[in-house]
């Protein structure tokens, strides 16, 4: 019953956005527009055309293709065999292993950074990452001045270097490497 009324309700649904796509408009025969019917008639068409051009057939192989290898998992498959995975694995089983100690250690540790004494400094600490995030972006302002700087007078060497080379080349002086 359930699905009746499920299928009575989405055919409902379609019919409206039917009515809202086409408004009254008519097939030949005088029945109402169906989106489903012309979909599946241009889908029919597109087919037979597609079937009789070879071109795009080969097209439509080439993009089965490329689909393939542009999935990042084919590359993995392509450059390292399985068993090299797995000598990638077991030459890490140590640190693998030390790293899932420490996660376990921090785990067991939770629940003293959960405390109420934690969470109380945590509202100072917001005061100290203003103020770290303020040096921070005025470092960061510094090392951009530097290394424009830098840039400049790397420029300038170049361009003294050159003078100097044509200056040496016009009097005959063999440059000293």
């Amino acid at each position: 019953m359930d699905k009746k009324l499920d299928t009575d309700s989405l055919e409902m649904r379609l019919q409206a956005l039917e009515n809202r796509l086409y408004g009254e408009r008519r097939t030949k025969s005088g029945k109402p527009v169906k989106c489903a019917e012309a979909l599946v008639r241009i889908q029919g068409g597109l087919i037979n055309t597609a079937n009789k051009r070879e071109r795009v057939k080969i097209l439509h192989k080439k993009i089965e293709d490329l689909m393939k290898y542009l999935d990042p998992q084919f590359t993995d498959h392509i450059t390292l065999p399985d068993a090299m995975k797995l000598e990638f694995i077991l030459a890490e089983e140590d640190s693998l292993l030390s790293e899932a100690a420490l996660l376990e250690q921090v785990n067991n540790l939770q629940p003293l950074l959960d405390s109420t004494h934690i969470r109380e400094n945590k509202y100072g600490d917001f005061f100290f990452q203003d103020q770290t995030e303020a040096q921070s972006q005025e470092v960061k302002k510094l090392f951009e001045e530097y290394n424009k700087m830098m840039f400049l007078l790397s420029k300038q060497f170049t361009q003294w270097d050159e003078t100097l080379r044509k200056m040496e080349e016009a009097k005959g002086i063999q440059p000293v490497e």
